[in-house]
């Protein structure tokens, strides 16, 4: 549960007004919804999609108390909202962190898209998408002008529909342009709502002569204890991939850490490096020629790189060094001097030692190399955490509300039950550094006995050795998917448990099932897969798909640092 209200040192309070026609009405109930939180909060202003000949934004700030410029409070426009909404929201969710981090609210009031001369038959359900991205409950403002109280609710509902099937919740409703005499009749039709209900009489409010006159009658129907109080308790508040990714790119930057690139030529990569460290989320050490990675960043148009230490792979005062100790950890296998130095010719073997020797904190690598040629020299020189003996490969897969966890995908092919059940544990660590409370589910094609072979006794071996090695994590299995993934489904198959239908960590018992599972799921559903994020080294160090693009670099990247901290 996310609290809403702050209090001393408690969260952010945020409210989303969204409305089906975004007219005058729409504009009496954010200007006087700032007025209330203005009057207990240092409150501001966030308008996802507006035009920049649009006035009333001006309007909206000066009632408001942040301090705000009006660069901080604007989104994209709405053409680029209309024209892509996909990429419009992750520029939404990025210029709405970077304004609540420079003006630090206490409050923000997000007021949703205009009335428009263009139609555009999803904007309702792209409001709706864009709050639960902002984790911003709803304030439903529904005209009533030539509405009847009956079409008023029906619209009500409707749009409670969409915000729902978003993610997010309504925390209340403005019936606007409802004259005294209609009220109780819209009230009536409306008194079985599960949030509080207000009627607005009808308001010019372009202006801020407009807004002022209107806000004495706005408070006398919507007192500003009322409009606070429905905003003064706990919502669930859905994890889209839009707030992932921004969240991910914020804790990378509040504790930087140092991530080695060794495919420094690469363009994805130096595209990737540009955007982190223009945003100065992470240090970065490419390796390569420093000079013709500049050169190559200055064809790309790229303004940052030089924000980045380069190291060649000719620098003898870091290849001594680097020698002696592959030497040393390798002495067992009986590496010579001249071997390693063959050995350092390899980029991921370069960048490897770099972490090992400190100058790293983590790598990210295999835009170009194969996931065994990252992970091999890891394997060798960083080895497993103590008490660890594997190292799996889990995604994070980003739904439209909440994140999990796929485990493993990349890595162990048929593992044994005490491997299986040493990757339950591990993606268990993972989802908690991203703050994901875990619920494991061991899956197989049988829940909890209903199917009998060698293959649910290997994963029900495996569910017990969880429950041994960690007696306080939530763990099911054996379950199928659907009985892990549907409250619905396990209400029937595994009746009773209260960890099936609420699963959060899917453990697959082989890398087929894995592999296949989170690639059908990802190109099915819509899903955001970042990773994969390699469990049980000493240090991070995480593998690209050779099909990656520069938005998985930059948040692989992002998550190594995550892990490093």
């Amino acid at each position: 549960m996310t609290t809403c209200i702050r209090s001393l040192t408690v969260s952010l309070t945020s409210v989303y007004i969204a409305s089906p026609e975004a007219a005058n009405g729409r504009n009496v109930v954010a200007y006087g919804v700032i007025s209330a939180l203005a009057s207990q909060y240092k409150t501001g202003v966030f308008r996802p999609a507006v035009c920049k000949k649009d006035t009333f934004t001006d309007v909206l700030l000066e009632a408001a108390n942040a301090g705000q410029s009006r660069e901080q409070a604007v989104g994209v426009c709405p053409c680029a909202a209309r024209e892509d909404k996909e990429g419009a929201r992750g520029d939404i969710v990025r210029k709405y962190s970077a304004a609540v981090a420079e003006v630090d609210p206490e409050a923000v009031v997000v007021v949703g898209t205009d009335k428009s001369s263009v139609f555009d038959p999803e904007a309702f359900s792209f409001n709706a998408a864009v709050a639960a991205d902002l984790k911003a409950p709803v304030f439903l403002a529904v005209c009533g002008l030539s509405r009847d109280a009956k079409q008023v609710q029906a619209t009500v509902e409707a749009c409670t529909k969409s915000v729902k099937d978003a993610g997010q919740t309504v925390a209340g409703v403005f019936v606007t342009g409802t004259a005294d005499d209609k009220a109780e009749a819209v009230k009536e039709a409306l008194s079985e709502y599960p949030a509080p209900v207000w009627t607005v009489p009808a308001h010019d409010c372009g202006t801020k002569e407009e807004a002022d006159a209107a806000l004495a009658d706005f408070e006398s129907h919507a007192p500003a204890a009322q409009v606070l109080a429905a905003l003064n308790q706990s919502f669930e508040q859905p994890v889209t991939p839009y707030a992932f990714q921004t969240d991910l790119l914020n804790k990378a930057k509040a504790a930087k850490k140092t991530i080695v690139l060794p495919e420094g030529e690469e363009d994805r990569i130096i595209k990737a490096a540009d955007y982190l460290l223009e945003r100065d989320i992470v240090n970065l050490i490419i390796v390569g020629e420093k000079d013709q990675i500049l050169a190559r960043g200055k064809e790309l148009g790229l303004n940052s790189l030089e924000k980045a230490s380069f190291q060649s792979m000719n620098d003898e005062e870091v290849l001594a060094p680097m020698t002696e100790k592959l030497c040393e950890l390798r002495a067992k296998k009986g590496m010579t001097p001249e071997q390693a130095r063959k050995q350092l010719t390899d980029a991921s073997y370069f960048g490897t030692m770099l972490v090992v020797l400190g100058k790293a904190d983590g790598l990210v690598s295999g835009s170009i190399n194969s996931t065994a040629n990252t992970v091999r020299p890891a394997l060798q020189v960083i080895k497993t955490k103590p008490g660890q003996k594997l190292v799996s490969g889990a995604f994070l897969m980003c739904f439209k509300d909440h994140v999990a966890v796929f485990a493993d995908c990349a890595i162990n092919l048929n593992p044994n039950a005490e491997q299986l059940a040493e990757i339950a544990i591990q993606s268990a660590e993972t989802a908690k550094a991203f703050g994901i409370d875990p619920k494991v589910g061991m899956l197989s094609y049988s829940t909890l006995g209903s199917g009998k072979g060698p293959d649910v006794d290997l994963v029900e071996e495996a569910t017990s050795i969880v429950k041994q090695n960690a007696p306080d994590l939530d763990v099911v299995g054996s379950i199928q998917f659907d009985a892990a993934w549907s409250p619905v489904v396990a209400a029937t198959k595994a009746k009773g448990n209260d960890v099936a239908g609420h699963v959060n960590v899917f453990v697959f018992p082989d890398l087929c099932a894995g592999n296949i599972g989170y690639k059908a799921v990802q190109r099915s559903s819509g899903a955001l897969a970042i990773g994969p994020v390699l469990q049980g080294l000493n240090k991070p160090v995480n593998d690209l798909s050779r099909g990656a693009n520069v938005e998985d670099i930059i948040n692989t990247v992002a998550l190594t640092a995550v892990t490093a901290q």
